[in-house]
């Protein structure tokens, strides 16, 4: 009911920057969240950032003053902003959509199929 997808992973040497997109699309509530989880090889998911509707954001502290999670509500996009990265980084990248999709207004996730970042040292 709601799709996720996401964009702009690849490689990058460490203490460069990407940006990751990713778009929900289909029915989508006005008040959601959504948030970036990653997973490196051999250990388990792991969150990363998430933003509501509002703008509030919060950062796994690793991250924080690396990463910038924004959104553009009309797009129902959110982008991740990594800056300074470090071959620590290096994951395959998910983000997932929070939010009702019917009268009941219980929130359900959706994930997107996730974006490989590659931080070379």
């Amino acid at each position: 009911q709601v799709q996720v997808v996401e964009s702009g992973g690849g490689l990058v040497q460490a203490g460069g920057s990407l940006r990751l997109s990713c778009e929900a699309s289909g029915k989508i509530f006005v008040f959601n969240a959504m948030a970036w989880y990653r997973q490196a090889p051999g250990k388990q998911r792991e969150w990363v950032a998430g933003i509501t509707t509002s703008g509030t954001t919060n950062y796994e502290d690793s991250v924080k003053g690396r990463f910038t999670i924004s959104r553009d509500n009309r797009k129902s996009t959110v982008y991740l902003q990594m800056n300074s990265l470090k071959p620590e980084d290096t994951a395959v990248y998910y983000c997932t959509y929070r939010g009702p999709t019917d009268s009941s207004l219980v929130p359900h996730d959706y994930w997107g199929q996730g974006t490989q970042v590659t931080v070379s040292s």
